[in-house]
């Protein structure tokens, strides 16, 4: 006990760096248990719930009314194996879950819905009916399915149904896990910047030790058992630390839960269902693991693999060059993921030698004071190696992610006002004719532009790369006119827009463009409403937040077999009021109600619903420049502190308090404005990375390249602020008396 109290006591002479690594140690367990318990929630709740109804099918009206508990009834009577399934929606992080009657499902057999029994029905998501029905409101809506086993045939039903495949959701290949990679890439990413800052304030502190371990050494405590006893030490103050941050990050994870269960639903489709949270052992174990690696990893081992310590800047040059074409060339998430990995590790190798290299023959080309302050930024660019690599990835992380977000929402913003120009939108009801209320507006000469929408599907003949026909959605509009004229096309043929109104085509949406590799000119082979026909893509266009693929088609040249699951007409009344309109259209219809929509208000709630997208990668990023910039503040206020008996040697030198004083901030604010400089050719190549390669590859469309010349500007000050108050911290240090270290080339402050 006796000897881990002397270790320690290091501590209590420097309580700074024992700050150091335990915020460092809970700020990153916190960001990465956030990010991973956000996804594994994901992860788990899709694979559960989507299991719980693979191939299975659904009965439904022949009428298109909704089924309900009356049908369940009467079916049931009737002698049809039949269970209900009821879908309660519930806003995050409470997350969806589903209502089921293990009981009503005993004649499935092992046909019951979760493949693997009746068990497969406990748990959640999966609740009582009776319970689930409970949560029924207006702000937990409801949908009620009729499941019958996979055996049964249309011959079989009675009159008035008719089965339909039954899943929780559209398909969406794998965008949605394209989606959760990338957010596993950015906890990767934290967990690198954070290994860097632990290993160096740790680092700092064994050098400061090293005249502690001298002594024990003379004292007969031998190595190995020192060794012990330090790895002990890391291994407490990391399990100290771990548990507060786990209970922080699932505090971020629920506080970011209804931002993130919102870019499921908007990006892909895909609900985010209520799961059993997991437990403490993973993040710990991780954790623990992550801080005893960067602590204990020995350099000497690495410097031993055969070619490493030859090579030198070749390697790692060599290795640049690789992760770029890499970067630029594969066609999956994974490689490109490798390759980023590559460009990150070979420009924190290269990074520190460059600069303390340039600072070296800048030296070379002065005298006096100046050589030794040029000479003196050498020193600091090498010992101060991993939280200067830190800080520039933390930087170069932050510039990339807030171009994506700003690039994002300002093309989403000019997409969504094209897209909503008009002014109302007023939805056919059900048991009306589109026709009825298309012919009503034609008599209105006084009103302003308007077209009627129709949505439905329509099936692609041999698609591209499987061969197989393949499913999309039908956007049609008629007329065509200067509601949509003016939509931003990615490419195009000649007078696309007259020739849509014309029908000598279709459009595709970009989505749908990347998956089959179309174009405009090419033939497209298209079934709707039973026919086939072929179409000239005439043009592609942007449609943001979606995988499906979709066709812009002309109304007016559609079939008469073609059946819209949804028709709405979209308008600019004019010089009509819309409460006329409202009016005309519900005599015209006559419909005792009509839903009619305010494309403002709709844009105002799209454009949130995307702004809560992005909230946690913003969170992530800023809390992970905080960590990194507090990580550099106080490695450099230590180890300035380190070399404070050497920059008393200016006073000998003839230099005043203040003049001592102006050298340091000198010194300090061009080592961390040189790291935001550094920082920001890999901020603006991750920027392409993420909008050129990363976001078509996971998501299916692209954005513009846009760069923030004004956002740079403040991430230099904020660097430069960091420089600042080491410079003015030092100023205090110097006041003091520091005692010259024994040995002139010791790591932790000696070189001169």
């Amino acid at each position: 006990m006796t000897l881990f109290v002397a270790l320690f006591s290091h501590y209590r002479r420097h309580p700074l760096q024992l700050l150091a690594l335990a915020l460092m140690i809970v700020l990153a367990t916190t960001l990465w248990t956030g990010v991973s318990n956000l996804t594994e929630r994901a992860r788990a709740s899709l694979a559960q719930s989507e299991r719980a109804v693979a191939g299975q099918q659904q009965l439904v009206r022949v009428d298109g009314q909704a089924v309900s508990v009356r049908d369940f009834a009467v079916l049931r009577r009737q002698g049809l194996c039949v269970m209900p399934w009821l879908e309660v929606r519930r806003p995050a992080p409470a997350g969806r879950v589903i209502g089921v009657d293990p009981f009503a499902g005993g004649c499935f057999g092992d046909q019951v819905p979760g493949q693997a029994g009746g068990d497969a029905l406990i748990g959640e998501p999966f609740l009582d009916i009776g319970d689930a029905a409970a949560l029924v409101d207006q702000d937990n809506p409801g949908t009620l399915s009729l499941l019958v086993p996979v055996t049964v045939l249309p011959a079989e039903l009675p009159p008035g149904y008719e089965l339909k495949d039954f899943s929780l959701g559209p398909a969406t290949g794998e965008l949605g896990e394209s989606f959760l990679l990338n957010l596993d890439a950015l906890g990767v990413l934290v967990l690198l910047i954070t290994a860097l800052l632990v290993r160096s304030v740790y680092q700092m502190g064994r050098v400061q030790r090293r005249e502690s371990f001298a002594l024990l050494a003379r004292f007969g405590v031998p190595p190995g058992r020192v060794q012990r006893l330090l790895l002990m030490e890391m291994v407490v103050l990391a399990a100290l630390c771990v548990l507060p941050g786990i209970w922080l990050g699932r505090w971020l994870a629920a506080v970011l839960g209804g931002g993130f269960g919102q870019a499921l639903e908007g990006l892909f489709d895909t609900p985010l269902y209520a799961v059993e949270g997991g437990g403490f052992a993973l993040p710990a174990v991780v954790m623990v693991t992550m801080v005893l690696v960067a602590c204990f990893t020995d350099q000497r081992l690495w410097a031993k693999l055969p070619g490493v310590s030859a090579a030198g800047p070749s390697l790692w040059l060599a290795m640049l060059f690789l992760g770029v074409v890499m970067v630029g060339v594969t066609p999956g998430l994974t490689w490109l993921f490798t390759g980023i990995a590559l460009v990150f590790v070979a420009v924190g190798v290269l990074t520190p030698r460059l600069l303390s290299a340039s600072a070296q023959w800048w030296s070379d080309r002065a005298e006096g004071l100046v050589l030794w302050q040029r000479r003196e930024l050498a020193v600091l660019f090498r010992r101060l190696a991993l939280p200067v690599v830190a800080l520039q990835f933390a930087v170069a992380m932050v510039l990339a992610v807030q171009a994506l977000v700003t690039t994002f929402e300002d093309t989403f913003e000019a997409w969504l006002a094209q897209r909503l120009e008009a002014e109302f939108y007023v939805e056919v009801p059900d048991e009306a004719r589109a026709a009825d209320g298309v012919r009503y507006l034609e008599s209105r000469t006084e009103l302003g532009d308007w077209h009627l929408v129709q949505r439905g599907t329509a099936r692609l003949s041999a698609a591209a790369g499987s061969g197989a026909p393949v499913e999309v959605d039908l956007f049609a509009i008629a007329p065509i006119g200067p509601l949509v004229t003016g939509w931003t096309l990615q490419a195009s043929v000649a007078d696309a827009w007259s020739k849509l109104a014309a029908g000598e085509g279709v459009m595709v949406n970009e989505q749908l463009a990347r998956r089959e590799g179309l174009k405009p000119g090419d033939s497209l082979g298209l079934t709707v409403g039973g026919q086939a026909r072929e179409f000239t893509i005439l043009g592609v266009y942007a449609d943001y937040g979606r995988p499906a693929g979709e066709i812009l088609a002309a109304g007016q040249r559609l079939p008469q077999a073609f059946r819209p699951q949804f028709e709405s007409l979209s308008m600019n009344p004019g010089d009509v009021t819309m409460t006329e309109i409202k009016q005309g259209l519900t005599e015209v219809w006559n419909a005792g109600k009509l839903t009619v929509r305010d494309n403002r208000s709709i844009q105002a709630l799209a454009s949130g619903v995307f702004d809560q997208t992005f909230l946690l990668t913003r969170a992530i990023t800023v809390l992970t420049l905080v960590l990194a910039g507090t990580s550099l503040l106080m490695m450099g206020w230590v180890f300035f502190s380190s070399r404070a008996w050497y920059y008393r040697l200016l006073s000998v030198w003839g230099l005043s308090r203040r003049e001592v004083a102006a050298q340091l901030r000198w010194l300090a604010l061009v080592l961390t404005g040189t790291v935001a400089l550094v920082a920001l050719p890999l901020g603006v190549w991750l920027t392409w990375v993420l909008v050129g390669r990363i976001n078509p590859l996971a998501f299916g469309w692209s954005l513009p390249m846009a760069v923030y010349p004004g956002f740079w500007l403040e991430m230099l000050v904020l660097c430069l602020a960091i420089g600042l108050a080491i410079a003015t911290l030092m100023r205090r240090q110097l006041r003091g008396v520091a005692a010259v270290p024994a040995m002139a080339n010791v790591a932790g402050g000696g070189e001169r």
